[in-house]
């Protein structure tokens, strides 16, 4: 039976009664003659239908219960977008099985139903598998699907299935199988806005996708790569997610597995990390993700080309910078962590052009990169919140500024010294020159990496580096101050903080990508250090590194 809170979703989402979010932007529409019912109406008002019914659900129902399914809405011009670019299967083709695994109210599975129906010899039957496991939004969703049949019928005869089952355990077997399985996948279309959240590892999805992904993974990854092998060759895939699994370790075997049989045909970039889900609060960088099922291109090579677009958010998509670009400047198949990159402009190519021809590295120059290695909850026996005869600085994110250390800072919630004794000796590093880096950026930094030459504080041989810091130390020795403000003005510079942009797509500095990211000669970077000792303003550290850079893209320091 239909809950009070699915009823009034429904009814609230009613045609001509449906809330419109204060921020939303029309959809491009073309009417259609219905016959049957002797009305017109426009493509894409049942995508808003959907969308209206999803907040209608959502205004009743706790945020909590959503975030534990990982449901944010795709907003209406997002999926028109997304349904529109897709390369819709052919005229000819007489019916179109479209998968939808994480289907919410609808909205992108109406969309690309409507895409197809607008279509000038458009299939005579669409088949639509959804799944929703929230078993309420489900009962939304089937009332949307109803409706959508009959205002559909005179274009296409829409055939849908919901499936209230857990769409990754239902169907991770797919992913080590070795054939496809035809009863178990052929769709045309696979199209998505899939949850966002971090999984267990003992979860048992995380169990069931072990093929997949390593680490503590997240759980959009899996609808990802089982939406790929559940696809018939040839068949198109049209995801939206964060774009975190473009790069990183923890997403490296995905993306080996994922780019095996998927070969990415478009790419949309949003510059705002709030603007394209501003409703829901989302905080993250996202990207449109179009492709075909193409199993084991990236081995044969690809001369393919690929478009890319950007746009801020939702508001600007019809708008949106448009360049094309080969598909192996994007993804290297000699590059054994599949890094896609994603430059968004020529100044992002040239900026990529210099980086990469720079020979040095810190391996190269006798460097190392760690991850701090004190977790706070594991130490609180060892915190101390203020100054003892045992106690040494303990740092953390907060102490950490573009080009310089502030220690004490008088934190009200946060221990700024940890006790030094030998059972606290395994996580405490030497009191020697560093160069600290923030792992995490906030939604308010200027620029993604923020880096400060850390110089030995008087009076202590250990210190304390929190997790959520990374250090650059010289194993055999001590960093010069010279070695240690040019690595900081460096990473601070916006030539590298454009880089780091195109290569990584998620907001955490992983020491990974640090240790393989290109560096200039080390007496480069001790000239630069020389010149810029004491510096604080990015915009004169700017300056002195373009001196010693060459030839920097004025875009790349605008």
């Amino acid at each position: 039976m239909i809950s009070n809170v699915a009823r009034a979703a429904v009814a609230r989402a009613a045609p001509g009664r449906g809330p419109r979010a204060a921020h939303s932007i029309p959809v491009r529409r073309r009417a259609i003659e219905d016959p049957d019912r002797n009305l017109r109406y426009h493509s894409g008002m049942l995508i808003e239908d959907a969308d209206a019914a999803g907040r209608a659900y959502a205004a009743e129902t706790p945020r909590a219960h959503q975030k534990a399914f990982g449901q944010y809405l795709t907003p209406p011009p997002i999926a028109g977008y997304m349904a529109r670019r897709a390369e819709l299967p052919l005229q000819s083709q007489s019916t179109v099985r479209i998968l939808d695994p994480a289907a919410g109210s609808g909205t992108l599975a109406i969309a690309a139903c409507e895409a197809l129906a607008n279509l000038a010899a458009p299939p005579k039957t669409v088949q639509l598998v959804a799944y929703e496991l929230d078993r309420e939004l489900a009962q939304v969703l089937r009332s949307v699907l109803r409706k959508a049949k009959r205002r559909l019928a005179p274009r296409i005869q829409l055939n849908w299935t919901v499936v209230e089952k857990d769409f990754v355990l239902q169907n991770a077997s797919v992913l080590t199988e070795d054939l496809f399985e035809e009863e178990r996948g052929g769709f045309d279309l696979v199209i998505a806005n899939p949850p966002y959240f971090k999984v267990a590892k003992s979860d048992p999805r995380a169990v069931a996708c072990a093929a997949l992904v390593h680490g503590q993974p997240n759980i959009y990854a899996f609808f990802m790569g089982i939406s790929a092998r559940l696809l018939r060759p040839g068949g198109q895939f049209c995801f939206i997610t964060p774009r975190s699994w473009a790069s990183g370790p923890y997403f490296e075997h995905f993306r080996r597995e994922f780019f095996r049989i998927i070969r990415p045909t478009a790419i949309h970039l949003f510059d705002s990390r709030t603007a394209s889900f501003s409703r829901d609060e989302v905080l993250q960088e996202i990207m449109i993700t179009w492709g075909i099922r193409d199993d084991n291109w990236l081995a044969r090579g690809s001369p393919e080309r690929i478009e890319m677009t950007t746009s801020e958010g939702a508001h600007d998509l019809e708008d949106a910078k448009r360049r094309t670009l080969h598909l192996d400047d994007l993804l290297d198949p000699r590059d054994k962590h599949v890094i896609l990159k994603l430059p968004a402009s020529e100044a992002d190519d040239e900026v990529v052009e210099l980086v990469h021809s720079w020979k040095g590295s810190l391996a190269a120059h006798g460097l190392k990169i760690s991850t701090g290695p004190v977790v706070h909850f594991r130490a609180l026996e060892h915190l101390l919140p203020e100054a003892a005869p045992s106690a040494v600085p303990l740092l953390w994110l907060s102490h950490v500024r573009a080009m310089q250390v502030r220690w004490p800072l008088g934190l009200a919630k946060k221990c700024e010294y940890i006790r030094e004794s030998k059972e606290s000796a395994y996580i405490l590093v030497p009191n020697m020159n560093y160069v600290l880096l923030r792992r995490f950026s906030a939604k308010e930094e200027a620029r993604r990496l923020v880096a400060a030459p850390y110089f030995a504080i008087e009076g202590f041989n250990t210190v304390g580096l929190e997790n959520h810091l990374n250090y650059i130390y010289r194993p055999s020795g001590t960093l010069s101050e010279d070695e240690a403000w040019g690595l900081s003005a460096l990473l601070n510079s916006a030539t590298l903080d454009r880089y780091f942009r195109c290569v990584n797509g998620n907001t955490q500095v992983s020491a990974t990508e640090l240790r393989a990211m290109p560096l200039p000669e080390l007496k480069v970077i001790k000239n630069i250090g020389r010149r810029v000792r004491g510096c604080t303003g990015l915009e004169k550290v700017d300056l002195i590194v373009g001196e010693f850079l060459g030839e920097v893209p004025r875009a790349a320091v605008a």
